[in-house]
């Protein structure tokens, strides 16, 4: 074959890498080296406090600051952020949800800052990339909403109207399937949810009237999606196809858009983190090529845009040279094989469309059973769907823990050489700046003395007074943010008008696995009558039930593990305080004084646990239960976990900690030592 015979390439998909940590100077210097190594836009993860609209001087953002995103408190932060980064030639993503009507005023502004010779109208027509801004799947899985459901979709109704006359080129939202599968979605749940979310945000900007009917097909074509790929990556190819079949389908018949190009289903994906493992880590690199082949190999239902997590982000927080990695694995794909230069090597493959087939089948009777709750919303008041998710993922943690479900080096071929890798597990991860929150808070007051507090205060003014209409929202939000308001002050004045909201947990009526058989099941028994005898035992003191509270401190949303110990946990007999998540340290202890437990047991995966978990173990001190033992999950490093059993934490435990029945035996003899029954 000559070179003039060969098949003209396809454009790479766009890569990039899910980045921010600490402070927005150190993330800005991390972005501009990751564009140097060929990443070809930006992925921005902000802090769960700039993700929650509250500034770090919040008490619920103690510990959380620069923690699993980089802090943008202020117009200041999100200069320095993008210092030197020209905005309008840029492809940025932004994960952000309950707050990106904020964060997309702020990074307009400073893309307006940065072209002081363009007219701010000829600024934003040049702006491209995307907000997250799916809050259903906040209320199912994630945890970073702010107001409740009918405001919110006004909020992202206003800004997807905004953007379609005003930003032509952003993509307003990003329908996330992403997070229902990591909260234990089957690939049927994660293709309904997620495209009832879709009817949900389209039928709310129809509804609006903001739009007129000749601009709503760029409304549907300005609609993106961001997936999740797991390691079956077969299954998850056919779901993706599955994808582009129900969207032509629902844009053409519910909203009869006739231009094929708007009813494109157009995806980025980040493939799974949550399935990553701690035991034998170096395994994770081939699930994530794994997992990046689904979303790759068929050219029909390929990727626009991908970023992988790195090998080591069951331990920690990923270094540079980790994120490096995982750029190299989709640059070699892309550049070195041929995958770009063919058409879809899947077309007519009995095999392929069967399951398709079976996937859309599956999806369009869950899409109606939610329509006939009335809608994507109705279906998280209810409760419904967090309910399913969760029965979904105790039903997959329980196939892990029979082995029907194999995972190679945690429930399958476990033995292993010493691995390189990991020799020095401290050196294995970065570990985020613990001057970080300080200097925040040194950055919000400094901005505050800066600015026209007159100003700000009528910005906010107005912004409230209109929440209190149906006028677009985006306007008065830009004002503030040229004014100098605060993230926390925003939002705070639109919680005011809005309020607040507590989202369903999804635990009470989720399906366990009491029922098992077997040896699970047989296991499962016998911890369910070591639970019943300490009752007994205990019965003088506190009780005949032994009462665990499971308890969600901060502001990290993923209550995934949280609930599914809460659920194991009464399948094996306890009785069961679960609050939900974004609790202070406070709350949690005044939970524990009321409910006279046994044993309290904290989950946090944002890495605050080290300010957040001594702030308990000193509450309960004060308030007299010093002798309640207390038991800590979620990503902790080793030495972390070393220093919280020095302070008194009775159990530390990890992903590598598998077994769910195993953990609540563990808890059962915690509290046997705590109360001196051995």
């Amino acid at each position: 074959m000559t070179e003039t015979d060969r098949p003209a390439k396809d454009r790479p998909w766009v890569m990039r890498t899910y980045a921010g940590h600490s402070t927005a100077a150190a993330s800005n210097e991390l972005y501009r080296t990751n564009l140097a190594k060929g990443q070809t836009g930006l992925s921005v993860a902000f802090d769960l406090p700039t993700q929650t609209g509250y500034d770090p001087d919040s008490p619920l953002a103690r510990g959380e600051v620069g923690k699993v995103g980089v802090p943008v408190p202020h117009l200041g932060e999100m200069r320095r952020l993008f210092e030197d980064i020209p905005l309008v030639e840029m492809n940025t993503s932004m994960t952000i949800n309950a707050t990106a009507m904020w964060l997309l005023a702020l990074y307009q502004v400073v893309a307006e800052e940065q072209n002081p010779d363009l007219a701010p109208g000829e600024v934003a027509a040049k702006l491209a990339g995307t907000t997250q801004n799916d809050i259903i799947k906040e209320y199912l899985s994630r945890g970073t909403y702010a107001f409740p459901p009918e405001h919110s979709m006004r909020l992202i109704g206003d800004m997807i109207a905004y953007t379609v006359h005003r930003i032509p080129k952003w993509n307003p939202i990003n329908i996330c399937s992403y997070h229902l599968q990591e909260a234990g979605a089957t690939p049927t749940q994660e293709l309904a949810y997620s495209l009832c979310t879709a009817i949900a945000v389209l039928d709310q900007v129809k509804a609006s009237g903001q739009v007129s009917e000749d601009d709503f097909e760029k409304v549907v074509g300005r609609i993106s999606f961001f997936v999740n790929a797991g390691v079956r990556f077969i299954e998850e190819m056919c779901k993706m196809r599955a994808f582009v079949e129900l969207w032509d389908e629902i844009t053409r018949e519910r909203y009869g858009v006739q231009d094929p190009k708007m009813r494109r289903f157009r995806y980025g994906v980040q493939v799974n983190s949550l399935g990553l493992t701690e035991a034998q880590p170096e395994n994770n690199v081939q699930r994530i090529v794994l997992e990046m082949l689904g979303v790759t190999l068929s050219k029909g239902a390929r990727a626009r845009a991908v970023q992988l997590p790195a090998w080591n982000e069951a331990l920690g927080l990923p270094r540079p040279w980790d994120q490096q990695w995982s750029l190299r694995l989709q640059q070699v794909l892309a550049f070195e094989s041929d995958l770009l230069e063919y058409d879809d090597i899947f077309d007519g493959s009995p095999v392929i469309q069967k399951k398709v087939t079976e996937l859309v089948e599956g999806a369009r009777a869950e899409i109606d059973r939610v329509q006939a709750m009335g809608g994507a919303i109705a279906a998280v008041d209810s409760g419904y769907m967090k309910q399913e998710l969760v029965s979904a993922h105790a039903a997959r943690r329980a196939r892990i823990e029979s082995g029907e479900e194999k995972i190679v080096g945690v429930n399958i071929y476990e033995t292993t050489a010493p691995s390189p890798l990991t020799a020095d597990l401290d050196t294995a991860i970065q570990t985020a700046d613990p001057a970080a929150e300080q200097a925040a808070l040194d950055s919000v007051a400094a901005w505050k003395d800066q600015r026209d507090e007159a100003e700000v205060a009528d910005a906010l003014a107005k912004l409230a007074e209109a929440a209190k209409t149906d006028a677009n929202l985006m306007g008065p939000t830009l004002v503030a943010a040229r004014a100098g308001a605060t993230t926390g002050e925003w939002a705070g004045a639109l919680r005011e008008v809005f309020g607040e909201f507590r989202a369903p947990t999804g635990v009470s009526g989720a399906v366990g696995v009491s029922e098992a058989i077997g040896e699970a099941g047989a296991e499962l028994a016998a911890v369910r009558e070591k639970v019943r005898a300490t009752g007994d035992e205990l019965a003088g003191n506190k009780g005949g039930r032994l009462r665990l509270l499971v308890g969600k401190p901060g502001l990290d949303g993923h209550s995934n593990g949280a609930e599914q110990v809460a659920v194991r946990a009464r399948d094996a007999g306890f009785e069961v305080i679960y609050q939900g998540i974004r609790l202070t340290p406070e709350q949690i202890v005044s939970a524990a004084v009321a409910e006279d437990v046994h044993c309290v047991g904290l989950s946090i995966l944002s890495g605050s646990h080290m300010e957040l978990v001594p702030a308990v173990l000193d509450g309960l001190r004060e308030a007299g239960l010093g002798d309640v033992p207390v038991i800590v999950g979620g990503i902790i490093p080793d030495s972390d976990g070393r220093r919280l059993r020095e302070l008194g934490v009775a159990a530390v435990f990890t992903p590598k900690d598998f077994g769910l029945t195993e953990i609540m035996g563990g808890i059962v003899d915690v509290i046997r030592r705590a109360n001196d029954l051995d």
